[in-house]
């Protein structure tokens, strides 16, 4: 029994610190743009994004070693939980495991994890991820999008069917990833910098920070008209969004750029929301 809690809390850790930036926004998005069928639903789509987040890691953590030394030294390869052997024979064995999955629900969440998988690999196995700052958020943008069309078709009454409004919302979601990405890239500079990886924020430091100003503003005043949100709920979202900017400009210690991540993590969970918001509105 003590060995099961060893392995399951090595499997956590893997993805420990993509619960709240991946799997908590993801399965927020997916129950408001599907919307959730049932909340007995619920625990299929969390496991879902929860154990496709885990091929992800993985497959990133087993290759960066060096990186998750200096950066996050209490994952299970760095902390000795874990060998790379062990953790390269468990990369590969989630692919099948995330399409049997997915296959238990239908072909559009199998195709979803087949190109998640793919971009996986290109993200990682190819080195995308120490490429040009553009394709890697690129990657990272459709990465996203497979997370989310998964894990709608998962969550809504009929797994192989998604409505106008989701297909808007994964599009949408989109296009805030791609543009916004590098919000995840301040905490990690110093890493980055020690392996060679060339993203926005080391390429372009001062673009990367002063550019979210304008673009979390824009997207939530777009926001704001596509969902019709009411002022009651709008004024808060764009406020958010202005604070979330204004640490990046002014608060640029690491531990200054964590929490502001978290705190986007706080605005892109609302902007999830969003479609749930205008489906009640619009009973719809």
């Amino acid at each position: 029994m003590m060995s099961l809690f060893y392995h399951l809390k090595t499997l956590f850790l893997f993805t420990k610190s993509d619960i709240k930036t991946t799997v908590i926004p993801v399965s927020i998005f997916a129950a408001a743009a599907a919307p959730l069928a049932s909340f007995e639903r619920l625990p299929h789509l969390i496991f879902w994004v929860w154990l496709h987040v885990l091929q992800f890691d993985v497959s990133n953590q087993y290759l960066d070693p060096a990186e998750d030394a200096f950066n996050k030294p209490d994952r299970p390869i760095p902390s000795g939980r874990v060998t790379l052997r062990q953790t390269q024979i468990l990369r590969w064995a989630l692919v099948p495991i995330c399409m049997v999955l997915s296959a238990c629900y239908s072909t559009p969440v199998v195709w979803s994890t087949v190109l998640l998988c793919l971009l996986t690999y290109t993200y990682n196995e190819l080195h995308l991820h120490a490429g040009h700052w553009i394709t890697r958020n690129l990657n990272n943008a459709f990465g996203f999008a497979s997370f989310e069309l998964g894990a709608t078709f998962v969550a809504g009454a009929d797994a192989n069917k998604m409505d106008s409004v989701g297909m808007l919302a994964v599009a949408i979601s989109t296009g805030i990833f791609a543009t916004t990405i590098q919000t995840q890239d301040f905490k990690d500079c110093d890493g980055d910098r020690r392996i060679g990886r060339q993203t926005l924020p080391i390429v372009l430091p001062q673009l990367a920070r002063y550019s979210l100003l304008p673009i979390l503003l824009t997207w939530s005043m777009a926001l704001s008209v596509i969902w019709d949100l009411s002022a009651l709920v709008a004024v808060p979202f764009l406020g958010l969004a202005l604070l979330v900017a204004l640490r990046f400009i002014t608060m640029r210690d690491m531990r200054s750029d964590q929490v502001s991540f978290y705190i986007y993590n706080i605005w892109l969970s609302a902007a999830h929301s969003l479609p749930g918001y205008w489906r009640s509105c619009h009973g719809f």
